[in-house]
């Protein structure tokens, strides 16, 4: 063996080398883990699994199940100038969101000019993650109304009710908010039986032009209680914002928030710079006020300033927090409001088991293309038959680690294009193998011939792998996420077969003709 076969050999070695530590956490992760007992499983730490999982080929939605969601943005309440671009800052958001939330290889992408569509492989909590993607999370500080401004507001709405009726029910008449009301002081509080006629006496019509242009009433968190009663609050505050949710640099669940119940989760808040500035200034110029801590229009917490606070720290508190809840709370602020409402116009769930069914039958698929190729070539061509195959399998090898390598994710078409790629790696080889044979019916020799064979084959197989590249590339480009994953294989398959039909075939065949007068080829 010469210095450049050395070399030639030393580089495969290589290749294969770098392709068994990019495929080893892949065998770890599917191989160990769902063929291990649940005490087994058990055994692993979550720390460690996670690194498995994010080190291993991800599979998309249509091998491991999960959910596909399509949303609409409402821009309908927006201005032009906001609706240009709420679509892509909604998109933004929501990515944010999902990170944080945990789902390996999401897929979120605009359709049309309003719609958003989501993809979440391996998803097993649907309600907690339509909550998270759902959630507006627009955070609002505001200022609740005095004692008496309140009672002034419930007495204006009372005086208005007694000479009106309700939207839906006239029997109704002449009775009167307060009347429904079991304590008023900074907010006023209904008993959970007395919300119902609450909500319909607030629906009736004109009663909103009796509040203050500069109020509003707004909700607090539901089953909340005082003097042992459930129910809820309903504040009258400032209309306009202290703050908005655009101040806070960072949002943490936490237990311990409330000293009235040290066991209850929360979430804390830290300012930015610019927003702390802004909370010192109006907590030090409303001293012993309530300060509403406003999500999506409901209340969650509205505490007393007590002291100026100069940190910028904040929390949100009630509202039967738990570790969920309140991680997820944190999830929404840190990656900041939706522009607009979101609404899930289409979802669609993949299980499990239909997934493990498609890749089984796509292993079916290529197990059975694939013993039929190995066949074909050990019949018809015999010893290079068998080095083809070998230049096939490690194809499929150096593919595979590629895919783990760069984070890239496996989908049923992915693997349609594995099986394609197996057909134009034999392809390639048949070319050669059928140009050294023309060789050697011209009477060349054997080295002859397959120097030959591979020169002048070459070139057909470089422009038809580098035109099905230059195809693949669009299909990457423009296509939706199944023709990506199918584009992809497709992609590294080809940029391999060169590699391995060309470069390592020639490799063997040099190696064996180097070792004396060859006078026949098994070919």
């Amino acid at each position: 063996m010469n210095r450049t076969d050395q070399w030639k050999l030393a580089s495969v070695l290589l290749v294969t080398a770098i392709a068994v530590w990019y495929l080893f956490p892949s065998y770890q992760f599917y191989a160990n883990y769902y063929n291990r007992t649940t005490q087994q499983i058990s055994s692993i730490s979550s720390e460690k699994l996670a690194e498995l999982r994010k080190k291993a080929i991800h599979l998309g939605l249509d091998l491991q199940g999960g959910m596909h969601l399509v949303l609409e943005v409402d821009r309908s309440k927006m201005n032009v100038a906001e609706s240009k671009d709420a679509v892509d800052r909604a998109m933004e958001v929501l990515r944010q969101r999902i990170d944080q939330f945990g789902v390996a290889e999401p897929l979120i992408q605009k359709e049309g000019e309003d719609r958003i569509v989501i993809q979440l492989p391996g998803l097993t909590d649907r309600r907690r993650a339509l909550d998270l993607i759902g959630k507006t999370a627009l955070l609002e500080f505001k200022l609740v109304r005095t004692a008496e401004e309140t009672k002034n507001v419930f007495d204006k709405l009372d005086g208005y009710l007694a000479t009106h009726a309700t939207a839906t029910d006239s029997a109704l008449r002449r009775t009167a908010l307060s009347s429904h009301v079991l304590s008023m002081d900074f907010a006023a509080f209904v008993r959970s039986e007395d919300l119902p006629v609450v909500q319909l006496l607030l629906a009736t019509p004109g009663l909103d032009s009796i509040i203050p242009g500069d109020a509003q009433l707004l909700w607090g968190n539901p089953d909340e209680a005082s003097q042992g009663v459930t129910g809820r609050y309903l504040y009258v505050v400032k209309r306009e914002p202290e703050m908005k949710g655009g101040s806070i640099a960072t949002a943490n669940a936490q237990i311990g928030l409330e000293s009235t119940n040290p066991g209850a989760w929360g979430v804390s808040m830290k300012m930015t710079p610019s927003g702390r500035i802004d909370f010192a200034r109006i907590t030090g110029a409303n001293i012993g006020r309530n300060l509403a801590i406003v999500l999506d229009g409901v209340i969650s917490s509205a505490p007393v300033i007590r002291d100026r606070i100069p940190t910028g720290d904040a929390s949100i508190t009630g509202g039967s927090f738990n570790v969920e809840t309140a991680r997820d709370l944190a999830i929404v602020l840190r990656a900041g409001a939706l522009p607009a409402p979101v609404h899930i116009v289409e979802e669609r769930s993949v299980g499990p088991s239909l997934g493990s069914d498609s890749i089984q039958e796509g292993l079916m698929a290529g197990l059975i293309g694939t013993i039929m190729v190995i066949v074909f070539m050990l019949v018809y061509y015999q010893l290079s038959g068998l080095i083809a195959i070998v230049a096939m399998v490690l194809n499929i090898f150096y593919l595979l680690a590629c895919l783990a390598g760069l984070g890239a994710t496996l989908t049923l078409p992915g693997i349609a294009g594995i099986v394609l790629t197996v057909g134009m790696a034999v392809d390639a080889n048949v070319l050669i193998f059928e140009r050294i044979r023309e060789e050697l019916r011209n009477q060349k020799s054997v080295r002859q011939a397959v120097q030959l064979g591979y020169d002048r084959a070459f070139r057909t197989i470089f422009d038809a792998n580098v035109t099905t590249i230059i195809s693949s590339v669009f299909l990457f480009q423009f296509g939706t996420g199944p023709i990506k994953g199918f584009a992809i294989t497709m992609i590294i398959g080809l940029i391999a077969n060169l590699f391995t039909a060309v470069f390592l075939t020639r490799m063997v065949f040099d190696f064996m003709l180097s070792r004396g007068k060859a006078e026949t080829l098994s070919i």
